[in-house]
Parts: C-alpha cells; sequence; structure tokens
C-alpha cells in the first residue's frame, strides 16, 4: 500500500497530513471534495481513500454512493455520531476515525488495514492455486501446494487427501473417523481433532493458512 488519496476540504489539514503521510514513504494525491476526488479516480488508482464528510460540493456520503471503484476506504470526520458510522460503513467503508486523531493512530489504522488486504490477496492467491497447482507425493506423505512443500505424517496425510478430494463439502467427523482413521468415533475420542490441529500447524509453518480446513462447528470440517 503506497498510494493514497486524500480527500478533505481543510487545507491546513490536508498539507499537516500529506507531510506526515510522505515521511512514512507514502505517495499522497489531494482533493479537496468528493467532485474532484471522483474526477481523480477516472486517472489514479490509489491503494486507499482517506476521505472527510463535511466537505462542499459533494460530501463525503454522497461520495461513496457514487463511486464505482473498490479501494478501501478510511473515513476521518468530526460528525462522529451512530448514524454517520452506520451510514458509512453500510456504503462500504473499511474504518472509520474520529477527528481530532494523533497522527501516529492514522499511521497504525492505516497499518492495520493494509495487513487485511494483504491477508486476504495472499488466500485469494492460494484458492487460485488450489485449483490447479496442489501436487500430492503419496511415498513421501508430502504435498506440494504453490511451490511450497509441507511433510505430514500417513494419517495427517491421508486427511489432508480426503478433504482436499472433497472441496466444498463438509464432512462429517464420524465419515473421517472411520475413512482415514479406521475406527468408530467414540463420545470422548478426541484424536482426529488432534490430528487436524497438527495439519493446520504444518500449513501455518510455510506460511499457508490454518483456514485451509474449516471447522463447521457441530457437523465436521471442510476443505476450503
Amino acid at each position: 500500500m503506497k498510494n493514497i488519496l486524500l480527500v478533505d476540504d481543510d487545507l491546513v489539514l490536508q498539507s499537516l497530513l500529506k507531510s506526515h503521510l510522505e515521511a512514512e514513504h507514502f505517495i499522497v494525491t489531494l482533493a479537496s471534495d468528493g467532485q474532484e476526488a471522483l474526477e481523480k479516480l477516472q486517472h489514479i488508482n490509489p491503494d486507499l481513500i482517506i476521505l472527510d464528510i463535511n466537505m462542499p460540493k459533494l460530501n463525503g456520503i454522497e461520495m461513496l454512493k457514487l463511486r464505482n471503484d473498490k479501494t478501501p476506504v478510511m473515513v476521518i470526520s468530526s460528525l462522529d455520531t451512530e448514524r454517520e458510522r452506520v451510514s458509512v460503513f453500510e456504503l462500504g467503508a473499511d474504518d472509520f476515525l474520529s477527528k481530532p486523531f494523533s497522527q501516529r493512530e492514522l499511521i497504525v489504522r492505516i497499518r492495520a488495514i493494509q495487513r487485511r488486504i494483504e491477508l486476504v490477496r495472499n488466500e485469494s492467491e492460494i484458492n487460485d492455486d488450489l485449483a490447479t497447482d496442489v501436487l500430492f507425493d503419496d511415498s513421501s506423505y508430502s504435498v506440494s501446494i504453490s511451490s511450497k512443500e509441507v511433510s505430514f505424517t500417513q494419517t495427517e496425510f491421508k486427511l489432508f487427501k480426503y478433504l482436499f478430494e472433497r472441496k466444498g463439502r463438509v464432512i462429517a467427523k464420524q465419515e473421517l473417523q472411520l475413512r482415514v482413521l479406521q475406527k468408530e468415533l467414540g463420545q470422548f475420542d478426541r484424536n482426529l481433532d488432534m490430528h487436524i490441529s497438527n495439519t493446520r500447524r504444518k500449513l501455518a509453518a510455510i506460511q499457508l493458512p490454518k483456514s485451509l480446513i474449516n471447522t463447521v462447528r457441530g457437523k465436521g470440517y471442510s476443505f476450503a
């Protein structure tokens, strides 16, 4: 996240925020109202929009209604009421920061949005790779995903493969217990849960999301 579109009619605040953001190595484009921001969005593709609400010509609420991009938005406003907060979040804003705020808090919140975006992007890329780029080695009980290799025990390997081959389905614990562990599921048997936990831990160790294997409460497990 490098490029920020800052939309605020307070020119003094604009200048202060621009200087602070540039000191943090962001590239900042300025707009003084929603109309100017929409015009600039036709020519630039920012990573984040920082948007005031109360502005002339076209305010922040109206701009959120009219825009057709999917750029993350952080709203900054002195109009800190439940009505304003609910309105901007319903219109797709990602965060709301009440004026006045510290420059440090602004940067921390920008970094938090950046982490969320990167997490979603990484999981999306992994899910794309899962459709075409997964290799199973039945002899070594290892799996290659997106050029990353993870080594499992025999049971973990069988669990992962069984769930992968049934993507999109919720597999009951009883079925996994019978098909993979080859025994009935006892009332207090936590053996299956232990193997699932170990499998997730090994995925996380090579920067793959644990959420590849989802827990469906009261039903079982599914593969992302």
